[in-house]
């Protein structure tokens, strides 16, 4: 009989790929996962898995670099948020349909914020669409979800790492995963191909729209460091979460903990989907075999 996992997955945005590796990895050892909660991107990864298009997205990740990802982004500008990000849920739509919650073949829960109530809104029922994007909305980044009567943001914001709110089953291993860890980086050798940040159209792009935004507004320095808009957004979330979440976590421990670290890239590298999914899996194996 398979070991049963409830698996919780951490938010941090472009890291959260990293997520799919650990997936992987975990089924390449014969666990079986029942259960999976998640904040912001793993909610987005989590209620992928569940919706059972895990490769889908995988494939359609893997070619970020190769198709006009910037057109994903819907600009609003607006003193809610730089990006409405119903475009990306839209294009995710074409190829995964959305299901409730309720309906899905194992158990999901998805963290969101409600800023009115100042309190944590788990989802479990509901469309899984609706969900995710309540829980990916980064503060001034991605525009609030306004639902009924509350006003929805990124989970992290109170619990990046919500262990707390795992949907357990009888004889089940918690298996938590981090992957804002202060720990040193792990570089994998890819089999497919290099990835060239400079050459990718998604980093002419966002490089194109930095300068747009500091163009009456030099980015500030720390120690010679220039911090970008969302440089910024990323180091500042990143603090604030971590700190919440280590408190979490001695309060709610894991069986199993999986760290990634945190400089494996920045809140927005997207394009670096391959490689993240194989920083993922080298974590979730290393932690395995120990």
């Amino acid at each position: 009989m398979k070991q049963k996992v409830t698996l919780v997955l951490s938010g941090g945005g472009a890291r959260g790929i990293a997520h799919i590796g650990v997936i992987e990895a975990l089924e390449k050892q014969g666990f079986e996962i029942v259960s999976i909660c998640g904040t912001s991107m793993g909610a987005l990864v989590g209620g992928i898995y569940a919706l059972g298009k895990l490769d889908e997205f995988k494939a359609w990740l893997f070619t970020l670099d190769k198709i006009k990802v910037f057109k994903l982004v819907d600009f609003s500008f607006t003193s809610q948020g730089l990006i409405k990000g119903d475009r990306v849920i839209k294009t995710l739509k074409e190829f995964i349909p959305d299901k409730n919650i309720e309906a899905l073949p194992l158990l999901y829960a998805a963290v969101a914020v409600d800023l009115l109530k100042k309190e944590e809104v788990i989802f479990t029922k509901g469309s899984i669409f609706d969900a995710i994007r309540a829980s990916i909305s980064i503060p001034t980044v991605f525009t609030p979800v306004s639902l009924g009567s509350t006003l929805l943001i990124d989970g992290g914001i109170l619990n990046n790492i919500p262990v707390n709110h795992a949907l357990r089953s009888v004889g089940d291993l918690l298996i938590a995963v981090n992957v804002n860890a202060d720990i040193p980086i792990y570089k994998p050798k890819l089999l497919k191909k290099e990835i060239v940040a400079t050459e990718s159209v998604y980093m002419k792009k966002i490089k194109a729209f930095q300068q747009q935004l500091y163009k009456n507004h030099p980015e500030p320095e720390i120690h010679n460091e220039k911090l970008g808009y969302f440089n910024l957004i990323s180091k500042t979330l990143n603090l604030m979460t971590e700190h919440i979440a280590q408190a979490n976590l001695e309060k709610y421990p894991p069986d199993i903990m999986i760290n990634i670290s945190r400089y494996s890239c920045e809140m927005f590298d997207f394009y670096k989907a391959e490689e993240l999914v194989e920083i993922g899996r080298h974590a979730a194996e290393m932690v395995i075999r120990k």
